[in-house]
């Protein structure tokens, strides 16, 4: 973890790494069971190879009106669409790790299903009562306490030190000739509750300008699937021109990781939790564009800052501090080892 500490940090554990075995002498199975947003995939899909190989994603699409039964309803299990994603059937894992509402609802059905045997882990807040959850994972800022909840600082996901390594291998080559020091911009998309157009985009390039102008460097934009093509027309008409910018247009190898684990330092937009949290498991400075974040996330954001993880990102050069990576994810996974042991797995 970072040297700052915080009275807002969950206490911390001695690590393991490694799978769980089972006491049959093999490695237990899990399921990352999703609706399919990219978040939450990455979220339960770190979590549950962290524990084992023996690792099933599932991505289910849940029909209406099935999709909006409260917790506990197995009949929710009615509702899944197999034509539109994966099924839900036995054999019956050992471990579920759900992220987001209707994931939850499925798990908790799946549970009932069999006979109570999975043991189910939730990563943020679940929305449904903590009684059909075995261990529950919210953020920090989040308004959830209980014998079965253990807060965590960031979100989860699988950018582990060996993808990192096994990216910077491949895109350090291909990011050669942008000179040094290298800005990584990482760009999400609009929330519900605020835009992300062409009057945001001007204002980070501004900001990014007037950065580059104080440091120079290179520029590496990577926009994801939610970012708009007229933001992403912005940081193009930019960088036309420019031999010391380069802007991903979305065709080819995606270069996210490779953006992570060679940037010398990386602003993120904070509408994603997720982009946030997986610039965090580098030891690269990282600072957070406020254009279209929404209330939630301003308070993991503020956590951050209070911890000193991150800073706003404002496009002066205040000099970057060299951070220690955040590993969320293996945390998590020890607080889940601790209750297999003590399920007898």
């Amino acid at each position: 973890m970072s040297p700052a500490a915080s009275a807002e940090e969950p206490p911390r554990h001695p690590l393991v790494r490694g799978p769980v075995i089972s006491s049959a002498g093999t490695s237990i199975t899990a399921w990352a069971l999703t609706t399919g947003e990219a978040g939450m995939r990455t979220q339960a899909r770190g979590l549950a190879k962290a524990l084992t190989p023996n690792l099933v994603e599932k991505v289910v699409s849940v029909k209406w009106p099935w999709s909006w039964l409260p917790s506990g309803a197995t009949a929710v299990l009615a509702g899944v669409d197999s034509a539109a994603g994966d099924t839900l059937a036995p054999p019956w894992p050992d471990l579920i790790v759900t992220c987001g509402r209707r994931s939850a609802i499925l798990g908790v059905a799946v549970k009932k299903r069999a006979g109570g045997k999975p043991l189910l882990v939730h990563l943020q807040d679940p929305l449904a009562p903590l009684k059909h959850f075995d261990l529950v994972f919210p953020m920090a800022h989040d308004d959830l306490d209980g014998p079965k909840v253990h807060k965590v600082l960031t979100s989860l996901h699988d950018i582990t030190p060996a993808r990192l390594a096994q990216a910077h291998d491949v895109w350090a080559k291909r990011l050669a000739r942008l000179p040094r020091p290298l800005v990584g911009v990482l760009l999400g998309g609009p929330t519900r509750q605020k835009p992300f157009g062409v009057t945001e985009a001007e204002d980070l390039k501004d900001k990014l300008a007037a950065l580059r102008a104080q440091i120079g460097g290179g520029l590496a934009v990577v926009p994801s699937r939610r970012t708009p093509d007229e933001v992403l027309q912005v940081f193009q008409a930019a960088a036309e021109g420019d031999p010391a910018a380069w802007v991903w247009d979305r065709v080819g190898d995606n270069p996210y990781v490779g953006a992570l684990a060679v940037a010398d330092r990386l602003v993120v937009t904070g509408d994603s939790v997720s982009m946030v949290s997986e610039a965090l498991a580098t030891d690269k400075p990282v600072e957070v564009f406020a254009g279209q974040m929404k209330k939630r996330h301003e308070g993991f954001v503020g956590a951050l800052i209070n911890a000193g993880h991150v800073r706003w990102f404002d496009g002066q050069a205040t000099p970057a501090v060299q951070r220690t990576p955040i590993d969320t994810t293996a945390e998590a996974a020890a607080a889940v080892r601790r209750l297999l042991a003590e399920r007898g797995f």
